[in-house]
């Protein structure tokens, strides 16, 4: 297909600047990032902003994973779980390179030396629903595991007590990752408009058209729109509030908390569904690379949206979780990276744990027309981008009908021939664009060096971040476009400098800017690993 766009900011500045569009998605998260694509795929004049990068809230700290909810099934929420797997699978025919199957295993435990034969059953019982909910459609059925078996997974689960487990399938994603290249397609393939570090600062309807005020590079931008998305998940009140004058109070934050440690400190090779002492939860144990991160906490959260992070309490449930189930006893010193989020809850009655409140999204539609989406999970990003887009097409008075599920993105398609362990790396995460990469380092033998100790990132994709992936700053090169910062942070600061300096030529930075970002990116490492804090 012949590319429609330039995913570029300066391109798109001058598009902003002279266009009038049929549709202005405000957030670059996961869901305006669908959005955006299934807007622009029918027929729509599209442009897309984030007030930050795309994918920095939400959708760059989730649990990685692309799966129905186990644990919906427990609340009931069996059409959730339905979608949810529906989905997955369409994820997996349209992104193969960037979502891969996932065994998880979930470990029964004894207490006084028995099984509980009601919990063994009950388990046994959700493992058949879900398989039957649209698990199977993965092409894989669950299975008892003995406690050998299980063993052999994950050699350090607390074995005295260990008596046996189950083993289901489900599926695993690089988060940022997949919203870039659901926005890449949306510009490249279909010509949409998108750029990162814009802010809307008002949002007006004096006629027929929204006029929406954008802060760019500091310029202020009046853009006319037919219709405006709001896409912005925790932020979605606020951009409402433009809108409506008052803070709608719809959204409920759910703050969620991941830590890595080093994959030799907690060996396994299927993510594993460990119980929470005390709490009527659970966390996942998932390996990734270098790494084995835990995840993910469910607390309300009062504080500031715009910087949330992880805090001691935070790290010792997660730690208690882990350590209680095996017997690595790892400690807050373990923890080489940590995430923190936000899930954007829609508020129903104001009442119960936020880790029971529903995942199901919701589209509303203002007085003055502007259609908000929230709620929702990474999973059905599609379905939730789907359904907004069905209110703009009923506001058109058309009849065009959603067509992404059968839409491969931007880096989808077979794999290299003959594949070395290189390539084998980049297709993981750039998909048929690998080559253009491995065309870099062909040129330049020094950009197929590590870019990060320990990690498997090469130079080449950080300068690839700023050529063709619209990253602007250090950090988007080492927590978005790849995710150093999130998985070792000392390593990742230990490397900052060179890295500034590598991609500095790109941006025109000067011995002053690079020391100026790698002092920001600092002071974002120490705030993460809670060096401030007293963690360690």
């Amino acid at each position: 297909m012949a590319l429609a766009g330039s995913f570029n900011r300066l391109d798109a500045a001058q598009r902003l600047k002279s266009e009038r569009f049929d549709v202005i998605v405000v957030g670059g998260g996961i869901t305006g990032a669908g959005v955006a694509l299934d807007a622009a795929n029918r027929g729509f004049t599209t442009a897309v902003v984030d007030q930050d990068d795309f994918a920095s809230g939400t959708s760059s700290k989730s649990s990685k994973l692309v799966h129905g909810g186990l644990r919906y099934l427990q609340q009931g929420e069996i059409g959730l779980v339905y979608e949810a797997l529906a989905e997955r699978q369409v994820l997996r025919k349209i992104a193969p390179h960037l979502v891969g199957l996932m065994p998880f295993m979930i470990p029964m435990f004894k207490r006084n030396g028995l099984l509980n034969p009601k919990i063994a059953r009950a388990l046994g019982l959700a493992m058949w629903q879900y398989d039957l909910t649209g698990g199977l459609r993965i092409g894989k059925r669950h299975r008892r595991l003995t406690k050998q078996q299980a063993l052999e997974h994950m050699p350090s689960l607390d074995g005295d007590n260990l008596h046996s487990a189950y083993l289901y399938f489900d599926a695993q994603a690089d988060d940022a990752r997949l919203t870039l290249e659901i926005i890449q397609t949306a510009v490249v393939r279909h010509g949409a408009v998108a750029t990162n570090r814009c802010k809307v600062v008002s949002i007006d309807k004096p006629g027929k058209l929204f006029e929406v005020g954008l802060e760019l590079d500091g310029e202020i931008i009046d853009v006319e729109a037919n219709c405006v998305v709001n896409a912005t998940g925790v932020w979605s009140d606020s951009v409402r509030a433009m809108d409506e004058g008052v803070d709608p109070g719809s959204i409920r934050p759910a703050k969620g908390v991941h830590i890595a440690v080093p994959r030799e400190l907690v060996q396994t090779d299927v993510a594993v569904v460990v119980p929470v002492p005390g709490d009527k939860r659970s966390v996942f144990v998932v390996p990734w690379g270098a790494v084995t991160y835990v995840g993910t906490t469910d607390t309300d959260y009062q504080g500031n949206i715009d910087t949330v992070g992880c805090t001691k309490d935070d790290v010792d449930y997660l730690l208690s979780a882990i350590n209680k189930s095996t017997t690595s006893e790892l400690t807050a010193a373990d923890v080489v990276g940590s995430w923190a989020g936000l899930r954007p809850l829609v508020v129903a009655d104001g009442s119960g744990r936020t880790a029971d409140l529903s995942r199901r999204h919701s589209v509303t539609v203002s007085e003055s027309g502007v259609i908000s989406v929230t709620g929702g999970k990474l999973t059905t990003y599609r379905r939730m981008a789907a359904d907004a887009v069905d209110v703009v097409v009923e506001q058109h008075h058309l009849k065009r009908r959603c067509r992404t599920a059968r839409l491969p993105l931007l880096g989808a398609g077979p794999p290299p021939d003959n594949a070395d362990e290189r390539q084998a790396h980049l297709f993981s995460r750039y998909g048929v664009n690998e080559r253009i990469l491995s065309a870099m380092i062909d040129v330049d033998a020094s950009l197929g060096d590590p870019l990060v100790d320990g990690l498997d990132y090469l130079k080449a994709e950080a300068v690839y971040a700023v050529r063709h992936e619209m990253a602007t700053t250090l950090d988007d090169v080492l927590s978005r476009r790849t995710r150093a910062r999130l998985f070792d942070g000392h390593a990742a600061l230990r490397a900052a400098p060179m890295v500034a300096a590598l991609i500095s030529p790109e941006l025109g930075w000067s011995r002053v800017d690079i020391e100026r970002q790698t002092s920001e990116f600092a002071t974002l490492i120490e705030a993460d690993l809670g060096e401030t804090k007293g963690i360690y």
